[in-house]
Formats: structure tokens, C-alpha cells, sequence
């Protein structure tokens, strides 16, 4: 974990910048409200609570804010809610979600992820606007990831808290795809709609905050026309990317229980049926063997084990 802030962010806000596992958080300390947007994967709420507490510096957390709910991005949500009695704002189109606890809509149950169920105060939607840290913040759909993503632009300053619409080398898998759903069109709308913005700093979902804007949005539309091309693309990453996560939060699993673990996840299947027409322990092998082959895992014995 990093701490970020420096000459890069104005002296209200701060990134802490997580592994893969957990989203990036940033903090912010207004004259009249403390802020966080995303809280991070459920298994890493302990430390979520530790980090915030730190950068709070004896202050109560006021506000939480989600640009969307995948589980990596508010997964200590409760956590948080129950430390400090925040207030809670989530995009607008997942609130009968959330009321109904809908772990499939979620998209927890279809992931094969976890996440503590949580409340809401009020929503977010394309067109309103928010102020963190004092500063002014525009809130942009960003669909193509997930359908109902918010990014949050501030003028002022020229930062763009990005999620993931756009890192610096790419985007999060374009999930709606693997179940049929448009993703790829939506995911180019909102790079051109990113590009049209005065961006000085990304801060984006993962990874570290990066300032060659031009240089990462040509990399992602790239990326892009190479997954709409053939979508079968996008749906062997996605695969690898479910594998990587489950890893990332077990750190060993064994080899025998992973095919079990796989098959259990609604969109390994969908993609399956859907692009890749493999026997499942086939498709689950090349899987293995394409994070060891890129070194993201490794197997010790009978036991594949996480690389970072």
C-alpha cells in the first residue's frame, strides 16, 4: 500500500493506493466534511479501517462514496458504516439492488466474490455534482466495465477519479459482454467522453496515479478495437482475471480444488457457452497455465500459489 499526495493533489484529498485485491481509496478532509471514495475487498476491511483511521487523523469518516459496486470497490463498506455511522452514496442505478440485496445482480454471486451486506443514504447519477475536499466534483457515467460506473472529473484542479474506465495501461474487463450484454461500444463512449475532458492526474480504481493521459487512452483504445474484434478475447481475460482474483484473495488453493471453485462462478460457465466452447477442465488448465506462464502464480507441489 502507498500513500499519495504530495504536490500532485491539493492538501485535502489523498490516494492510498491498494494491491489488486482491494481498490484504490481516497480520502478526503474538507473544512465540513470528511470523505472516501471505495472501501476496498471485504477480507481487507481490517486493514481499510486501519488506513482510513490513520489518514483521518482522529477525525469521524462523514461520507462514503462508490463509483460502482463491484466488490473490490465496496467490499468494507459495512465496515466502515459501523466504525462511523457514515453516510453512504452509491450510483443511482443500483439502489433497488442494494435495497433487495440482490447478490446476483450484484454481481457477487455471478463473480464467485464476497460482500457484506450494506445501506445507502442517498445516490449518484451522470450529471450531478459532489463536493469532496472542498473542491467541486463532476459525476460522469462511465459504462463498459460496469454498466452503471460513475467517474468523478474535477475542473478545478483537473483530476479525473477514474475507476475503472481507464488505468494507465488499460480497463477492467468488460463484464456485460461475457453474459451477452453491450459492452464494448459503451466501454469506447466513455474513453472518447474522458478524452474530451482537461485532465492533468488520473487517479485510477488500481494501480498508481498517472499523468500521460494521451499515452494511457491511446493504450486503451487499443485495447478496445483488439477485445471488440473478436470478443472471444475479452472473454479468455475475463476467465484469467476470475482465476487471479480468487488467488489474490486465497493467496494457495489447491490444484484439485480448482476446477470446483471455477465452476461454481455463473460467469466461467456463461463465458464458456457463450465464446469459448472448452470442457471445463480444459478451459480451467489453460487458465493455470497462463498465470504461471505470465508469472502472476506459481505451483508449489499440488498447491497453485498467488504472485504478485
Amino acid at each position: 500500500m502507498k500513500m499519495t499526495n504530495a504536490a500532485n493533489f491539493p492538501a485535502t484529498m489523498q490516494v492510498l493506493q491498494r494491491g489488486w485485491l482491494s481498490s484504490n481509496n481516497i480520502v478526503f478532509i474538507g473544512r465540513n466534511q470528511t470523505a472516501l471514495v471505495d472501501s476496498g475487498y471485504l477480507t481487507h476491511a481490517p486493514q481499510t479501517l486501519a488506513l482510513v483511521e490513520h489518514a483521518l487523523q482522529g477525525r469521524p469518516l462523514d461520507l462514503l462514496v462508490n463509483t460502482h459496486l463491484h466488490s473490490d470497490h465496496c467490499g468494507g463498506n459495512t465496515a466502515l458504516q459501523r466504525r462511523y455511522a457514515c453516510r453512504t452514496v452509491i450510483p443511482a442505478a443500483e439502489a433497488d439492488k442494494v435495497r433487495a440485496w440482490d447478490e446476483e445482480a450484484l454481481t457477487y454471486a455471478s463473480t464467485g466474490q464476497q460482500c457484506e451486506r450494506f445501506t445507502f443514504d442517498d445516490t449518484l447519477a451522470p450529471g450531478d455534482m459532489i463536493e469532496l475536499g472542498d473542491l467541486h466534483w463532476q459525476v460522469l457515467g462511465a459504462p463498459g466495465h460496469d454498466p452503471h460506473s460513475l467517474i468523478l472529473y474535477c475542473p478545478q484542479e483537473r483530476i479525473l477519479i477514474s475507476a475503472d474506465a481507464l488505468w494507465e495501461n488499460g480497463f477492467g474487463v468488460i463484464f456485460p459482454e461475457l453474459d451477452g450484454e453491450p459492452g464494448f461500444a459503451e466501454t469506447r463512449a466513455t474513453l472518447e467522453l474522458i478524452e474530451t475532458l482537461d485532465i492533468r492526474i488520473v487517479i485510477p480504481g488500481h494501480g498508481a496515479p498517472f499523468t500521460d493521459v494521451p499515452k494511457s487512452l491511446k493504450a486503451a483504445f487499443s485495447r478496445i478495437d483488439y477485445l471488440s474484434a473478436d470478443p472471444v478475447r475479452n472473454a479468455q481475460n475475463a476467465i484469467k482475471v476470475l482465476l487471479k482474483f480468487l488467488l489474490l484473495e486465497r493467496q494457495r488453493i489447491a490444484l484439485t480444488e480448482v476446477l470446483q471453485l471455477m465452476t461454481d462462478i455463473r460467469l466461467f460457465a456463461s463465458a464458456n457457452r457463450r465464446y469459448l466452447h472448452q470442457p471445463e477442465t480444459q478451459l480451467v488448465q489453460w487458465a493455470i497455465d497462463q498465470l504461471v506462464r505470465t508469472g502472476a502464480a506459481m505451483t508449489e507441489g499440488d498447491t497453485l500459489v498467488n504472485r504478485d
